[in-house]
């Protein structure tokens, strides 16, 4: 099952990822993205090792972003990667069948890609500008995500489609209206005065404003 909200690790002012997640996880988020850049792999193993036991503890499942084999390695439940990181298919041959994977995809034509690789939900954006991100897609807004939605419907392809890049939890009802599973959240989270109303508040959002799902 795929959680309607992905939280997408970011290094606070003041902590690591680590304490990121750990603050996320307090404040009721189920999905926990680690995406560590620029960092020697060891350190990031670390990371995602402390992040698996932090999430089972708080019944949470852990997805590894770009690295298959510290994926592996930390018993994570899930890969996510980019569409310049490996291959899905590749990916796969490292981690099994079992580990969900997700992909990053732009425009309905990399969701094709992505489905024929055997990704098994997408992550679809920008929503809007984002600063978590160096070289940025082209920005899709909410008229973007209802063309390749309904292109979706018509094609009759059916896979979670979680909407990510600069989302705020305002934003999440008109999201929804069009047809996507879920949405991934980054700063509005970290950032928050009060996280954990703001996790509330967003699941809110998502249950509330579900139009058919592809």
């Amino acid at each position: 099952m795929i959680d309607k909200l992905h939280y997408i690790s970011q290094q606070p002012s003041n902590g690591t990822h680590l304490t990121a997640i750990k603050a996320a996880l307090s404040s009721g988020c189920k999905w926990i993205q680690l995406r560590v850049k620029d960092q020697p792999e060891n350190m990031i193993l670390e990371y995602a090792l402390e992040a698996r036991a932090l999430c089972h503890e708080f019944g949470a499942k852990l997805v590894v972003n770009d690295h298959p084999e510290i994926a592996l390695k930390s018993g994570a439940y899930g890969l996510h990667l980019g569409l310049q990181d490996m291959p899905i298919v590749e990916a796969r041959q490292i981690v099994g069948n079992r580990m969900i994977i997700g992909g990053t995809a732009n425009t309905f034509e990399h969701i094709l890609q992505r489905v024929a690789e055997g990704a098994d939900y997408i992550g679809l954006g920008p929503y809007r500008f984002t600063k978590t991100k160096e070289k940025l897609s082209p920005i899709l807004g909410l008229e973007g995500y209802r063309g390749i939605l309904e292109r979706l419907r018509s094609a009759g392809i059916s896979i979670p489609i979680i909407a990510i890049g600069g989302i705020e939890p305002d934003d999440i009802a008109a999201i929804m209206q069009t047809g996507v599973h879920g949405v991934a959240i980054s700063g509005a989270i970290t950032y928050a005065v009060d996280a954990a109303q703001t996790t509330q508040y967003i699941y809110q959002q998502l249950h509330m404003n579900v139009l058919k799902e592809v």
